[in-house]
Parts: C-alpha cells; structure tokens; sequence
C-alpha cells in the first residue's frame, strides 16, 4: 500500500517540475540555502548513488551526514542539468530506497516534505492528498522535532483540514501540510499559519 503512495507522490512531483519554466528552477526553495533543482539533486541522489559510493561520499565529509548531502546536492544540480534531475525522478517513480530505520513511511516523508520546499517556496497550488500528508504526520516523533531544531514549547498545532494535533499551549492553526513544514523545521510565509505564535515559524 506505502509503496503505492510513494509512487504517486514521485509522479505528481515530476508532473509539477515538468511545468516549471527553466528559470524557477533557480529560484530559493524553503530549504535553506538550495534552490529548486538542488532540492531535486537531493531528492533523486539515492537512486543515483551506490552504497560503496555513498560511502566514500560519507568519509569526504568525516561522517558528517547533513555536510555531504549539502555538498552533493549543490554539486549535482550544477552536474546534470534540469532535464537530468527532472527524468530521475521521473524514471524512478517506483524506485525501493528507504532511508536508515525510515522505512516505507520515511521514504514517503521524504519526497512529501521536499515536494512542499518547492510548491510553497513557488507559490504553486499543487497541494499533496491531505490523506498522504497524514501519512507523515502520524509518524512524528520527539526525535524528528530535535532531528529538525524545532520548539514546540507552549504551542499546540492544530491542522484545520486533518484530525491531527500536537504539543499542549497556545493554538497554532494551518492546513496540514503547512503544519508538517513547521515540524520540519521550515520558514513560512505567516499568512499561512494562524495563531499568537505564528511568528516563531514564519520567515
């Protein structure tokens, strides 16, 4: 079922990107410091990257996970061109990469979280089912919240269109979707978020 919606979650984005003109592919994503298509060199590298390769990508930067995958993501989008990036993702629709003690679910956050870099960054109306963005957040954990940097402390998200709430103090209202990129850690434009504390999150 999981392998499914990984599946059509890589379709639709591929579809989305295939309708950017060339240059929005250079505009800044919601993750800091990558534009558009360094957010797809880093999406598509584990369907590029051996595990021996990877490995000696790993040792480059002295285990440093997050140092490498900024390296490769800015060295890739400067290798492979757009084209390149967008027919990797395409071509690996169905791909079985799972990252480490993620499984299907983590693959699935993964390409969801990165698609919402690019569509709000652009200001796109392409929005994830918002049962597949439920998907996610029903395996949010205190460690991604850490993993992320993220403050939660008297604030309670509460999605407006998804049975989904977490963290106990003031309400922070906003779609699901835009909530998931609060516990991911990103900056959002405020007038997608409602609440006294919305300022914490928006940037």
């Amino acid at each position: 079922m999981y392998e499914d919606v990984v599946r059509a979650e890589r379709v639709d984005l591929a579809a989305m990107l295939a309708g950017l003109p060339a240059a929005r592919w250079d505009e800044p994503s919601l993750c800091s410091g990558w534009r558009v298509r360094g957010v797809v060199a880093h999406m598509t590298m584990p369907f590029r990257m051996s595990a021996p390769r990877f490995l000696g990508e790993m040792l480059r930067d002295r285990g440093n996970f997050n140092r490498m995958a900024d390296r490769v993501a800015r060295r890739d989008a400067r290798r492979l061109g757009d084209a390149a990036l967008l027919a990797c993702l395409r071509d690996n629709a169905g791909h079985p990469w799972r990252p480490p003690g993620g499984g299907t679910i983590g693959a699935l956050s993964h390409d969801v979280i990165h698609g919402l870099d690019v569509s709000v960054a652009l200001g796109l109306d392409r929005r994830p089912p918002v049962d597949r963005v439920g998907l996610v957040l029903a395996g949010v954990r205190e460690r991604n919240l850490r993993f992320f940097g993220v403050d939660l402390s008297g604030v309670r998200l509460e999605a407006t269109d998804l049975d989904w709430t977490l963290g106990a103090g003031d309400p922070l209202r906003g779609t699901a979707q835009d909530l998931l990129l609060v516990v991911s850690g990103r900056r959002l434009p405020a007038k997608l978020l409602d609440g006294a504390a919305a300022g914490r999150f928006a940037g």
